[in-house]
């Protein structure tokens, strides 16, 4: 079921929730949480996708922002409020509204979703592109319990990731964390079995991969030992190996959906890898809502040896410096230094003259 509202309020569309239930007979409402979708045109019908398959795992209310940026001063002027209701077998197993916000409404969002979040129910808010860089801060981001961005998404992903860990918040996650779940699970699995000390690890992927970074600063916390990246053609993350007194654990993946995993002294093994669905990774967050303490460890461990690896791998940044300096010293060869530079050819006779 379906129901358009052109230029409309947060309390008809409150309105129009409560008939809609009637009208397909639940009145009761079953949802266990509010899902606060915010996104772009471009982007919201692969991300209203995910979220109403993660609504069969977690019958929720998605709300799904989309801010239409006015590019005129009359455009902005013509502040609308335009709302999509969706129920029963149009909105998975749950409630959605989409809310499309014209002029100067856009800068005020959050006081049109807050009178539509379920009461006495936790918020997630999400942002599948275009995310803030304190989402803790950003007005709807304080009405969560947690917040959930995907550094994957970003122009810059490695740059987004070094933000993302400036401003961390609990209840603050990254899809990009979500990701490598399975490869966190296969290698704790194959440590426990092994008697062993790793000495080092190396972790290969696609280049500005931000999954490929957080595994490395993951287990560079953990594990307390030296953690090379190298990049590979990708997809994703297609290696790790581990180093080890007892021989190496290497864990390969090159086609983004079957592994091995090579254990010293044992047969390999096939294990199953495969690269998941949007959808998967959000009904995986939305299982707790906790504050994720391992991933704000990794991602503030990492902040700290990547800003450790950037002064030690500075040259690369001054080379500038160094063309500059050399540019300064041009002038030695100038004109009016040029007796400057004469000067070492004048000493020679003097030499032969000692010299007689």
């Amino acid at each position: 079921m379906k129901t358009d509202l052109t230029d409309t309020t947060s309390s008809k569309i409150n309105k129009a929730l409560v008939l809609g239930r009637r009208a397909i007979g639940t009145p009761a409402v079953g949802m266990v949480l509010t899902l606060v979708i915010v996104t772009d045109e471009e982007n919201a019908y692969d991300a209203l996708k995910a979220a109403n398959e993660a609504s069969r795992e977690h019958p929720s209310r998605t709300l799904v922002v989309i801010k239409r940026v006015s590019r005129s001063p009359r455009d902005r002027a013509n502040t609308r409020l335009d709302a999509e209701v969706r129920l029963g077998a149009d909105a998975g197993s749950g409630e959605t509204v989409i809310l499309r916000l014209y002029g100067e409404v856009v800068d005020h969002a959050q006081s049109v979703v807050l009178p539509l979040l379920l009461p006495d129910a936790p918020v997630v808010v999400w942002w599948p592109v275009n995310a803030p860089t304190d989402p803790a801060n950003d007005p709807l981001g304080a009405l969560a319990q947690r917040r959930v961005t995907d550094t994957y998404a970003a122009e810059q992903p490695i740059q987004e990731l070094t933000a993302r860990a400036d401003t961390y918040t609990p209840g603050d996650t990254d899809l990009s964390w979500t990701r490598i779940t399975p490869w966190r699970s296969m290698l704790a699995a194959a440590l426990d079995q092994v008697h062993c000390k790793v000495t080092s690890a190396d972790v290969e992927g696609e280049e500005f991969n931000p999954s490929v970074e957080l595994l490395a600063m993951w287990l560079a916390e953990r594990l307390k030992v030296p953690v090379r990246r190298s990049s590979s053609a990708g997809p994703g993350l297609t290696s790790v190996r581990l180093e080890t007194d007892a021989g190496p654990i290497v864990l390969d993946r090159p086609d983004g959906s079957l592994a091995t995993l090579s254990i010293e002294g044992q047969p390999d093994r096939a294990v199953a890898l495969k690269r998941r669905e949007t959808s998967e990774l959000i009904a995986e967050e939305l299982r707790r809502l906790d504050p994720d303490d391992t991933y704000a460890a990794s991602l503030k461990y990492g902040l700290e040896r990547l800003d450790e690896e950037a002064a030690v791998t500075a040259p690369a940044p001054e080379r500038p410096v160094d063309v500059t300096a050399a540019v300064a010293e041009e002038p030695v060869q100038e004109p009016d230094q040029g007796p400057v530079k004469k000067a070492p050819a004048k000493k020679a006779p003097a030499k032969k003259a000692a010299a007689k």
